[in-house]
């Protein structure tokens, strides 16, 4: 489980986004990371049940992304991030594509899965793959347990215009014109400090499981 200690240094974090302050309390960041690997590894470990496309050599050390902000082309000139993301891919021990994702951060954390913001070529076959069997992933996302987790899936940035080689007209536009095939749903302090935590995501993410297998067969 996330110790509330890690939800406390970061919320004093968002107050103190500063250099001085975070070397300060360098022991302490350093105390909620090595908590929230600790957490990562329970969870990876229940992963590997549902999905077995999660490596074996998966290390949950790798799966946790820096909390150093890249700031050399962004206005936004804050030093550390305000929240611990850790990424599960499902393609050996690389990060990004089709993965499960776990967003730690006090009142906005959240676990979600699929592809977000695919490479052209990527997003080129998944576009075809919902053109040729789209009945196989609306099952997955139109079934009434997923929308009561996950919402709405249509419901995400979509493109403005018809992808080129698709007719406006097509049944399936609305899936087609989609930017990222990504299902999330938020998780409240309480239960990720909670001795279960680990295990409710886990359900969570089995749910998830049936539409990372539809992208990664597109990708295939």
């Amino acid at each position: 489980m996330i110790n509330p200690q890690t939800f406390i240094f970061l919320k004093e974090l968002v107050e103190n986004n500063n250099r001085d302050w975070f070397q300060l309390n360098k022991e302490r960041y350093d105390e909620a990371r090595e908590n929230v690997i600790d957490f990562t590894a329970a969870v990876i470990s229940r992963l590997q049940k549902i999905d077995p496309t999660i490596s074996p050599d998966l290390e949950a050390k790798k799966c946790v992304m820096r909390i150093y902000r890249d700031i050399r082309f962004s206005k936004n000139k804050l030093p550390y991030k305000n929240n611990f993301g850790v990424s599960f891919p499902t393609q050996g021990s690389k990060l990004g594509g089709v993965e499960y994702y776990l967003h730690i951060q006090p009142g906005q954390s959240f676990i979600a899965g699929g592809y977000w913001m695919p490479e052209a070529e990527h997003l080129k076959a998944i576009r075809q793959e919902i053109d040729y069997n789209a009945d196989d992933l609306k099952k997955i996302i139109d079934d009434k347990e997923f929308i009561e987790l996950f919402g709405e899936f249509r419901k995400q940035d979509q493109l403005k215009t018809t992808p080129k080689g698709y007719d406006a007209d097509n049944e399936n536009i609305d899936l087609i014109k989609l930017k990222s095939f990504i299902a999330w749903h938020p998780l409240k302090d309480k239960e990720l400090t909670s001795a279960s935590a680990a295990d409710e995501i886990a359900r969570v993410c089995s749910k998830l499981y049936p539409m990372n297998v539809f992208l990664k067969n597109a990708l295939a």
